[in-house]
């Protein structure tokens, strides 16, 4: 009969790290700034501990014993619109299963994410939804650790159930629908120009395989210069338009802009001009917001479903079968000038 090794204390690792056990106790809680541990003494504590497997028992100990009546949501940012009608829809849910949410932004920063995800854990909450992650195969090391059900929204991610938005889809959609109202000018300037997003994210590569392949069907393979992927910052997307139309000579025949934060800096160009001079633009942006209907241009827009993401999301954590899959939503192309409340009501 074989022996089953002994399981690691919180002595050994104190041990193998030269840390007291108090210190030890502290740094694999939330407790270590209060007592002024340092950060990198932090996380090489609890790399022994994980390295022992102290972590995976310490955190597996007791935290499925009891339901909590919690469910946990981490978001990168509040002040979207997108991530703030997730979060209603996330609650509303919530709530109608007599559940308590509790949710949480991480500013996009993975430290903080990761804190707020072993924060969750330590308040035994019942599930998990993660919507953009920086780091899901860390999430769900910890999740697993926990025996915690967890789910990925927006972005996807490798171990756990996802649910996003059908990005290639909704950029072919609008690609072809600034394509159609396009002239036929072979010039540069008579090109559709994506402007905006982070080519290596999982979803702005989605979006300009989508844009790729639209234009490539229509016999016009994009130039590299025609997809400008310059991130999501206001200032740097208007930089940007700013530089194309310089040269250009004028704005060209069609602008993708890749999300509503970099339209905010496109829209700073745009507003400077005479009217006349964007006439001839057929203007698209992958984000909805209502007050674009009231531009004295025509915007077509991209409305991600995110009250469908979110329910979809709640059906998949309550099956047994947690394997991790993809599923997609799709999205809704919005007319100029109109104002899409969508079907419960909310704009995001």
């Amino acid at each position: 009969m074989t022996v089953p090794p002994r399981k690691a204390t919180i002595h050994d690792i104190a041990r193998l790290s030269g840390a007291s056990p108090s210190t030890v106790s502290a740094a694999l809680s939330e407790n270590w700034k209060s007592r002024r541990i340092s950060e990198p003494r932090v996380e090489e504590i609890r790399r022994i501990a994980a390295e022992q497997g102290y972590s995976i028992n310490m955190q597996a100990r007791g935290l499925r014993q009891a339901r909590s009546g919690l469910v946990g949501m981490v978001i990168p940012i509040h002040d979207n619109r997108f991530f703030s009608s997730m979060s209603q829809s996330f609650e509303a849910f919530a709530r109608d299963r007599g559940l308590v949410p509790v949710i949480a932004s991480s500013m996009r920063d993975r430290n903080e994410e990761l804190r707020i995800v072993r924060t969750l854990i330590s308040y035994a909450v019942d599930y998990l939804f993660i919507a953009g992650a920086t780091d899901p195969e860390a999430i769900t090391a910890l999740c697993r650790t926990a025996g915690l059900r967890h789910v990925f929204v927006d972005l996807p991610g490798p171990g756990a159930p996802s649910v996003i938005s059908d990005n290639h889809q909704g950029a072919a959609r609008l690609t072809r629908q600034l394509l159609a109202d396009m002239t036929g000018d072979p010039t540069p300037r008579g090109r559709i120009y994506l402007i905006g997003g982070v080519a290596t994210d999982y979803a702005t590569s989605r979006r300009i395989e989508g844009f790729r392949d639209v234009l490539a069907e229509a016999g016009h393979p994009p130039a590299p210069e025609q997809i400008i992927a310059c991130g999501y910052s206001p200032l740097r997307a208007k930089h940007e338009i700013t530089a194309l139309c310089d040269r250009l000579g004028g704005l060209p025949a069609g602008l993708f802009v890749n999300s509503l934060t970099a339209f905010e800096g496109v829209l700073g160009y745009l507003v400077g001009l005479p009217p006349e001079a964007v006439e001839g633009t057929a203007i698209g942006c992958y984000d909805y917001d209502p007050f674009a209907a009231y531009l004295q241009f025509p915007v077509h827009m991209v409305r991600q479903d995110s009250h469908r993401l979110i329910e979809l999301a709640y059906d998949l954590i309550d099956r047994e079968d947690q394997t991790p899959a993809l599923y997609e939503v799709e999205p809704k192309l919005i007319p100029p000038r109109t104002i899409d409340y969508g079907p419960h009501g909310q704009f995001g």
